[in-house]
């Protein structure tokens, strides 16, 4: 198994960070046998579709070439302008199966990992000129299965070709018996059928080398049980300073809601689990809205704010856990609860303008609360 540099074994499968990370510095599986195969059936397919301009071309440039005059031959001018011509037929024959071939070879390489620039592996770095690393590289666990499927690929590949020539050794033999154009041709697909039985040997060749690669990619971006744990603190956050942060939230939303206790109209209560302060505005189109509400320690501190203020205080159990349990804070009253808040809001404004005795308690016991609201 894998280990790191502190000797902790890379058990754990690389995360999401760490395979954009690797991708980032031009680090994703690339496979060169299957690119190769590739390669090999472009060859093939470009020889079959321009076999014969290419031949027409050859065999038109060897026949102008063999019937040079012989002033020509000892004048090095004209000799060049001569052969100058002939390999622009040359490359313009060519050009396509070239063409067909580095499309393939650019399309190819991005089969496994997909394309990919990364600027980082463009930056020269002076530990890849380190002879020590190029040593261990070269002898190490890499360097060794390197070593195997390149004896491996020459075997296979070797011994097909071997096999190819003794079977068309008679063939071959006869091509100088031929007359030229037709001896040409029968090379060109001589030269076909090598490609094919060489390609069928590269699909073993590739078919074993992608698997690999894609094994050994994961495996050299696997980690260590301490590194993903020090990725999940850099990508979340420490628990320790996110648990800091909320608490320092939730005094800040807190400071808020105690600082809006004061313009409450009422402060309705359990009278010691629960507290809600409410505020309405008769010119207003809304309803009553919560600006406040806390259990026991806070409860206990709305209602001394509450006293500061002579904030009235009304201990209704049943609607003050109603309001608690339906409503938000800066949230207007469930309309279930208008007729219970209201009955309970004309007392107050009474009291404010002076119409009844603060000495009169109105009986709110079985104020009108939907049993959805009961809790």
């Amino acid at each position: 198994m894998a280990e790191n540099a502190d000797g902790q074994d890379k058990s754990e499968e690389p995360t999401g960070k760490k395979k954009s990370e690797s991708r980032k510095k031009g680090q994703i599986p690339r496979s060169k046998e299957l690119t190769t195969l590739f390669m090999l059936l472009s060859a093939i397919i470009g020889l079959m579709i321009f076999a014969q301009d290419m031949i027409e071309t050859i065999t038109n440039i060897m026949r102008h070439n063999f019937s040079v005059e012989r002033a020509t031959l000892f004048q090095p001018e004209q000799l060049f302008i001569h052969f100058k011509a002939e390999l622009a037929a040359m490359l313009v024959a060519l050009m396509p199966l070239f063409i067909v071939m580095l499309i393939t070879a650019i399309l190819s390489s991005a089969i496994l990992g997909g394309f990919n620039f990364s600027t980082e592996s463009l930056v020269p770095k002076l530990s890849k000129l380190s002879p020590i690393k190029g040593i261990k590289k070269m002898f190490g666990t890499q360097g060794l299965v390197e070593l195997v499927k390149s004896i491996l690929k020459i075997l296979l590949l070797g011994s097909i070709a071997v096999y190819f020539i003794w079977q068309a050794r008679d063939e071959l033999y006869g091509l100088s018996q031929e007359t030229f154009p037709s001896a040409f041709i029968h090379a060109m697909e001589l030269v076909t059928w090598q490609f094919l039985l060489v390609t069928l040997g590269m699909i073993v060749v590739a078919g074993i080398d992608v698997p690999y690669q894609i094994w050994n990619h994961t495996r050299q971006l696997k980690m260590t049980k301490q590194e993903v744990k020090d990725e999940s603190k850099n990508s979340d956050g420490n628990p320790q300073i996110k648990s800091r942060q909320r608490q320092l939230q939730r005094e800040m939303a807190m400071q808020r809601m105690m600082g809006d206790v004061p313009k409450a109209d009422v402060i309705i209560t359990n009278p010691t689990h629960f507290a809600v302060a409410l505020q309405y505005d008769p010119d207003g189109s809304g309803a009553p809205i919560m600006l406040a509400k806390g259990a026991d320690l806070v409860a206990m501190q709305i209602r001394n704010i509450a006293q500061a203020h002579d904030i009235p205080v009304m201990e209704i159990p049943p609607l003050s856990r109603a309001i608690y349990y339906s409503v938000e804070i800066g949230y207007e009253i469930p309309g279930g609860l208008y007729v219970a808040v209201a009955q309970v809001l004309a007392y107050i404004f009474q009291l404010k303008n002076g119409d009844i005795d603060g000495d009169m308690k109105p009986d709110l016991s079985n104020l009108p609360i939907p049993p959805e609201f009961k809790h």
